[in-house]
């Protein structure tokens, strides 16, 4: 991320946007790329739609994957746990018999 705050032009539904954001412009861009393209692909499977509806379903799509992502995260993290609290413990058991038998 930058210190101060730059503005970028991005096209989303062919109409342009300038954004001011913190993050870097390549990031602003594929993240407005991402909309325009979640936007286009609602626009194809849903025929002639208005622009506003477009943006919605897409904002709903966008985060119905965010919030999927977010839980198969969390569920990793409590698996990754899991397996290393089991590792621990196997190795805490092996040891006593390691310096028995050196």
């Amino acid at each position: 991320m930058t210190a101060g705050k730059t503005s970028v032009t991005v096209r989303i539904a062919g109409e342009e946007h300038t954004i001011r954001a913190s993050a870097e412009p390549a990031y602003t861009r594929k993240c407005a790329q991402l909309v325009d393209d979640r936007i286009h692909q609602i626009r194809v499977q849903a025929g002639l739609i208005e622009g506003h509806k477009a943006a919605i379903l897409a904002a709903l799509s966008i985060a119905d994957e965010f919030f999927q992502a977010k839980q198969e995260v969390e569920q990793l993290r409590a698996d990754l746990s899991a397996r290393a609290v089991k590792l621990t413990d196997r190795i805490e058991r092996a040891l006593p018999r390691a310096a028995n038998s050196g």
